[in-house]
């Protein structure tokens, strides 16, 4: 290290070296900020600011009363993305698959959409949409939330709605308007969790999420949208590619 980076970064470069390597193993202790100070012969500002920027990064957790432990390592459970066309139906199979029971809670309404939806929607305008926010449980437990927006045309209902139950998909409307699905294109980064999603899906510090970008077409036009986020320590992406001979 440079002599003119901050002391804090000596601790934080040691002890982050200690948890990959192994020698604080998952669940360890880590040192408190007194046996920091003495330790690195650092201050007390230095081994504070050195604790918080390892929370930051996700490699310790800390709780009142007990003081900071490595961070254990997740077993992440697998998404099928191509297991179905419905993400309703998408989630509920991958929580079963995993033992878990699914459950859902979805409220929708009367939008304007952002500019960035009417785009995604080939929207002259920001115009009205049917925006519907979901919430997918697993035993209990916030695992994804999905923002759809909806074209009016084939919206479900304009006036506010709550449920607790699966939805009528986009795809059973469109089929029943003669107007069938004929693809679903997704887009996939990796962000900074929002501060409401912190607080939805119960996140730890240092944790960013998966941000999946959905848009469902039928012919040469997007009708539905979707933002998806899903835990970054909790889950993978699994996806099939199809080979045309």
């Amino acid at each position: 290290m440079a002599s003119s980076d901050p002391v804090y970064l000596r601790v934080v470069e040691d002890i982050r070296r200690q948890i990959i390597d192994g020698t604080l193993p998952p669940g360890a202790p880590i040192p408190s900020r007194h046996q920091i100070t003495r330790k690195y012969s650092v201050g007390e500002t230095a081994a504070r600011h050195a604790l918080r920027v390892l929370v930051g990064e996700g490699l310790i957790i800390g709780r009142v009363g007990s003081g900071h432990r490595v961070r254990e390592k997740p077993i992440l459970l697998p998404l099928q993305r191509g297991r179905a066309p419905d993400s309703q139906t998408a989630f509920a199979m991958d929580m079963q698959a995993c033992g878990r029971l699914p459950t859902l809670h979805w409220r929708s309404e009367l939008a304007e959409a952002p500019q960035e939806i009417a785009q995604r929607l080939r929207l002259e305008d920001c115009g009205s949409v049917i925006r519907v926010s979901f919430v997918f449980r697993g035993d209990g437990r916030p695992m994804q939330l999905l923002t759809s927006y909806e074209v009016i045309e084939f919206g479900q209902s304009q006036a506010p709605e709550d449920g607790m139950g699966e939805r009528r998909s986009m795809l059973s409307r469109l089929a029943a308007a003669g107007a069938p699905v004929t693809e679903i294109s997704e887009s996939v980064h990796v962000r900074v969790p929002q501060p409401t999603e912190i607080d939805l899906l119960e996140l730890p510090a240092g944790v960013q999420v998966l941000h999946v970008e959905r848009t469902t077409w039928t012919g040469d036009r997007p009708v539905e949208t979707s933002d998806i986020v899903i835990p970054g320590d909790r889950f993978r992406l699994s996806y099939g590619i199809p080979v045309h001979a």
